[in-house]
């Protein structure tokens, strides 16, 4: 299982995601690939996702039993913290 979720992107590449994932609200996408596939959706993501942000994630062999990538600007920033893999929450911009 994957799930891809996105913000502010293009709607070339929210149609992208639609033709491989099923859009089970606004900007999150589910689907179940294989890594090869899961890989190949996740470059199309990169290619296409300009000044928007997007996480994705899928099981994994882990402790946690899932991983996950981002891009993008965005107040959450995944860290390593002795082998898991946490969000950290920046400030918010006081403008």
């Amino acid at each position: 299982m994957m799930v891809i979720v996105v913000n502010n992107a293009p709607p070339r590449l929210r149609g992208r995601l639609a033709v491989w994932l099923l859009e089970i609200r606004a900007g999150v996408y589910i689907g179940s690939y294989s890594r090869r596939v899961r890989e190949r959706i996740w470059e199309q993501v990169e290619e296409f996702i300009d000044d928007g942000d997007a996480v994705m994630t899928w099981d994994s062999p882990t402790d946690q039993g899932y991983d996950f990538v981002t891009i993008g600007e965005n107040r959450r920033t995944p860290v390593d913290f002795d082998g898991l893999k946490l969000v950290v929450f920046s400030p918010q911009n006081s403008s």
